[in-house]
């Protein structure tokens, strides 16, 4: 594929409705500082262009688990990384889209309270199993990309209109530090600081040490932690690379995809504050009872910020053309996530559990795994509509630094020093996971009274020590050290692996012409040199691999995809 299309479906395939409705929710919430992850993505992506893929491609892999599989031998960290994806589709994914569709599906119909919302979310799961049922859309790249440049001339005609009705630039800057809801909409907090508060700071993208929001710390280190998973390790990303049709293509596309990672600051964190300035007293919303009424959570509305663009100032023809294609990717999206998560289960767990099981035992497990996996999502969506100050985007970036930073460590090592083994990289991730598990469980098991109800905090001292001073980014960063150490020490009290199993699988062998010998575990593997020309194309990018993990890991739809950094 050429490099063009390549950058546009990297772009892409970060894009969705769940993207839209976070981040712009956080501009209308706190200004521009999440657009720290967009612009810390673009130095990223020239990361994987030049230092990642190269190996990917001279090593002749398809997937990141076969990566690790050739680089370490051994089927346990395969079945760790399918259970970290389930835990992921869970939290960031179903729970995340579902939320996120149902928010412009209940503006559009004027449903009201917390029952528009889980009405919304009926209504996005019976269209999503009548797409799984008949087949579903076509996840091709071209099909998605289609729909993203739709959204994406939609989302600048509806830049430029917000500009123009708030006056330009500095009449936005001006008029977002003034918009407070009146007395109706809002609430005070027990400081009698009103609930609708904006940070002075909110203009800044590096905040102080000691910011609850972003400090500069995190933004430096943590934000490029969970960066390095999302767009160097995680296979929707790594896919579209490798599917360039050399690797001069390849860089290319990162590059391109880097220039285009300045347009969310442009294209939907202004006009989340623009919103705000619009719509002041529904999307800074900040009484609880009140604000449950318009968008059904009593911590805030300000994810109703994008939805309220595009149904009150777009014209009614373009209006319906936004709504549709959002909801069009959102349904690729969820059928996708459907699909695959039942694949993860079946061949990576289920056939761990029961040996030779039937195929139409899979099938039965297949769907009972998905249904019990979308059922968790929908009652995780209470936890989202609270978590973070009802700030989507937020959400999700917590979930992400929680459980991704292992993986960065075990990749950066596997990379970068030779001497890592399979024990080695197998407990850096488990003793990571263990952790991060244990931050989640503190991080979401108490539900925060909102601002404004008056209701004491029910967590205990510790935990409010514990979660309230170390903010999520700088909790990334300090796992991922832990799982750094953990991965090294195991790796130098076991054997280490010889350096002809390395072979073309090393940053510093990826130009090597020797032949590789195959672990234990992948003697039936070709390892023999690569070319670095593409490993696959446009149309068999989710079908050049006979590994199970290929299919469980087939790209998602470009548009709708997950959180982004």
């Amino acid at each position: 594929m050429h490099w063009i299309p390549v950058g546009a479906s990297l772009f892409a395939s970060n894009i969705g409705s769940g993207h839209f409705v976070g981040l712009s929710g956080s501009g209308a919430a706190s200004g521009i500082g999440n657009a720290a992850f967009e612009l810390n993505a673009m130095f990223i992506l020239i990361l994987l262009g030049y230092v990642f893929v190269p190996v990917y491609m001279a090593s002749g892999v398809y997937t990141m688990p076969e990566y690790l599989r050739l680089r370490f031998g051994g089927q346990r960290i395969r079945v760790y990384l399918s259970v970290l994806a389930l835990l992921l589709y869970v939290f960031t994914k179903i729970s995340a889209d579902l939320f996120s569709g149902a928010i412009f599906i209940q503006q559009a119909m004027g449903l009201e309270g917390d029952a528009g919302i889980y009405v919304s979310i009926l209504i996005l799961l019976a269209i999503a199993a009548l797409f799984t049922i008949t087949g579903g859309l076509t996840a091709v790249i071209w099909t998605d990309f289609v729909q993203t440049i739709i959204m994406l001339i939609g989302s600048f005609i509806l830049m430029g209109m917000a500009f123009v009705e708030v006056g330009g630039y500095n009449e936005l800057i001006r008029k977002f530090f003034m918009s407070y809801p009146n007395e109706t909409y809002t609430a005070y907090d027990l400081n009698n600081r009103s609930c609708a508060n904006i940070p002075p700071d909110a203009m800044h993208l590096f905040k102080s040490i000691k910011s609850p929001e972003l400090p500069w710390t995190g933004v430096i280190f943590g934000v490029t932690i969970s960066s390095i998973w999302y767009w160097c390790s995680d296979q929707v990303i790594v896919q579209r690379t490798l599917a360039a049709k050399s690797m001069n293509h390849a860089k290319g596309g990162c590059i391109m995809a880097s220039f285009l990672k300045i347009l969310p600051l442009f294209i939907i964190i202004f006009p989340g504050m623009a919103s705000r300035v619009l719509y002041t007293n529904r999307v800074a919303c900040a009484d609880p009872q009140v604000c449950e009424k318009i968008c059904g959570s009593q911590a805030g509305c300000t994810n109703i910020a994008y939805a309220e663009l595009v149904i009150n100032l777009l014209p009614p023809g373009l209006t319906g053309l936004m709504l549709s294609v959002m909801l069009a990717a959102l349904m690729s999206s969820l059928t996708s996530i459907f699909n695959s998560s039942s694949t993860i289960f079946t061949m990576d767990i289920w056939t761990r559990i029961r040996k030779n099981p039937s195929d139409i035992e899979l099938l039965i497990v297949g769907r009972v795994s998905c249904l019990l996996l979308v059922a968790i999502g929908v009652l995780w969506v209470p936890i989202i509509q609270n978590a973070a100050g009802s700030q989507l985007f937020t959400y999700m970036q917590q979930v992400q630094n929680i459980l991704s930073p292992p993986v960065s460590a075990v990749f950066l090592l596997a990379f970068f020093w030779p001497r890592t083994t399979e024990p080695g990289a197998f407990w850096g991730l488990m003793v990571g996971l263990i952790v991060g598990l244990i931050r989640f469980g503190l991080e979401f098991g108490y539900v925060i009274p909102p601002c404004g109800t008056g209701l004491p905090d029910p967590r205990p001292e510790i935990i409010k020590k514990i979660v309230g001073n170390v903010h999520y980014l700088h909790f990334g960063c300090i796992l991922f050290v832990i799982s750094l150490v953990t991965t090294v020490l195991v790796s130098l009290i076991t054997e280490p692996i010889d350096e002809k199993y390395l072979y073309r699988l090393t940053f510093w062998t990826r130009h090597s012409s020797q032949v590789r010998s195959a672990l234990e575990d992948n003697e039936n593997l070709d390892t023999s040199p690569k070319e670095t020309t593409p490993i696959m194309d446009a149309d068999s990018s989710t079908s050049a691999s006979n590994d199970s993990v290929n299919e469980l890991n087939e790209p998602k739809p470009v548009v709708g995809n997950s959180v982004d950094l």
